[in-house]
């Protein structure tokens, strides 16, 4: 009865998490003479948690935590000119290259046609929008969808909006938390794929086992089962 997969983007489709760890390396380091690294991404993860209300996900609310941890963690001293080159961390993590995960392309040229595709990632829409048209994958799929949170009423609303019933949707993605869990939820399938790291908000602490859920070591396994 399957119609539609769905894939997640930011590390199932291309690199990304390792892009926002080496920026956090090099914020660790620009502020060293405050505190040590491990308590200065504590400091930075409490920050970016606090103001997910307020940006959501994405690299611009990831910048503006990162400015707030600063002038927090200095208690107010932290120089303009360090300022700035947070603001530049910033920019270039955004202008980072677009690096597929091998396998990718050859599932997508696999599947399109037997089944529709759709994009589903989290994240600011303009830089969502501008990694996949620099990944070259954007005539794969039918419907992209940036999503504020990845909660089941998001998926249920996406399913809907497709019109699709729950049996006919299969999301493929790297996060148990926000790939899985939700669309399981909804009586819907799930493909999990993991990373080799994962942010910590993305982070699941127990093992997932359901019927409806596979766990695949890459990208091309999906092709086993379809």
């Amino acid at each position: 009865m399957l119609k539609t997969i769905c894939f997640d983007a930011d590390d199932t489709l291309w690199v990304n998490q390792p892009y926002f760890d080496e920026t956090e390396k090099k914020m660790c380091e620009l502020l060293s003479p405050y505190l040590s690294h491990h308590t200065l991404l504590q400091e930075l993860f409490k920050i970016e948690i606090a103001n997910l209300h307020l940006y959501g996900y994405g690299v611009k609310g990831y910048i503006l935590s990162m400015v707030e941890a600063a002038v927090k963690i200095s208690n107010h001293t932290i120089s303009n000119e360090h300022i700035e080159k947070i603001i530049q961390y910033g920019k270039e993590l955004i202008e980072k290259p677009i690096v597929l995960l091998d396998g990718v392309e050859e599932t997508l040229e696999v599947l399109k046609g037997k089944y529709k595709l759709v994009v589903a990632t989290k994240g600011d829409l303009l830089d969502q929008h501008r990694k996949l048209h620099n990944s070259g994958l954007g005539h794969y799929f039918h419907h992209i969808e940036v999503m504020s949170d990845k909660q089941e009423i998001d998926y249920q609303k996406l399913i809907t909006r497709l019109d699709l019933q729950p049996s006919e949707f299969l999301m493929v993605g790297n996060s148990l938390k926000s790939d899985v869990l939700p669309v399981l939820g909804i009586g819907s399938h799930a493909f999990h794929i993991p990373f080799h790291t994962t942010w910590q908000h993305e982070q699941v602490d127990y093992v997932v086992d359901h019927e409806q859920m596979k766990s695949l070591e890459k990208i091309t396994d999906i092709l086993k089962f379809l």
